[in-house]
C-alpha cells in the first residue's frame, strides 16, 4: 500500500467515523423533538430558530463528512455545531475532569478536532468529490 493510498483510506475513516457518531446524535434529535434545545438557545439570548442549526450541523454536516460530497463544508457545519454544544451544554463541564479521570469534555473536543481536519485535510480520493 503506497502513501497516498494510506492517506487517502485514513482519511475515508476519519470521515465515517465523525459523521457516524455525530449524525446518530442528529437522528435521537429528530426522535426527541428540538423543544429543550430551543429552550437552551433562547436561554442564552439567541433567537429560538438557532436550536435548528442543530439539524444542519448533526444531520447535513455528517452526511456531507460521510459520503465525501463537500466534505470540507460539512466539517466546517459540525466544527461550528460542536462550538455551539460546548457553549450551549458543556460550558460548565471545561475545567473538570470525569468518573475516569479523563477532561469532562474530551468526546466534544475529539469531535471538534476530527471537524476541523477534515476540513483542513479534505476527503481524499475515496469521495463524491473531492472538496
Amino acid at each position: 500500500m503506497n502513501s497516498s493510498t494510506q492517506q487517502d483510506s485514513g482519511k475515508l475513516i476519519l470521515r465515517i467515523a465523525l459523521g457516524a457518531l455525530v449524525f446518530l446524535h442528529g437522528i435521537s434529535k429528530l426522535d426527541g423533538g428540538l423543544e429543550g434545545i430551543t429552550k437552551m438557545v433562547e436561554a442564552q439570548g439567541f433567537p429560538g430558530v438557532f436550536a435548528y442549526g442543530v439539524l444542519i450541523g448533526e444531520i447535513l454536516g455528517p452526511l456531507l463528512v460521510i459520503t465525501g460530497f463537500f466534505s470540507r463544508i460539512g466539517g466546517i457545519l459540525v466544527a461550528i455545531n460542536m462550538l455551539f454544544a460546548l457553549y450551549l451544554v458543556h460550558q460548565g463541564d471545561i475545567g473538570h475532569l470525569n468518573q475516569q479521570g479523563g477532561w469532562a469534555i474530551e468526546l466534544q473536543i475529539m469531535y471538534l478536532a476530527t471537524a476541523v481536519a477534515i476540513a483542513l485535510l479534505g476527503p481524499g480520493k475515496y469521495a463524491f468529490n473531492q472538496r
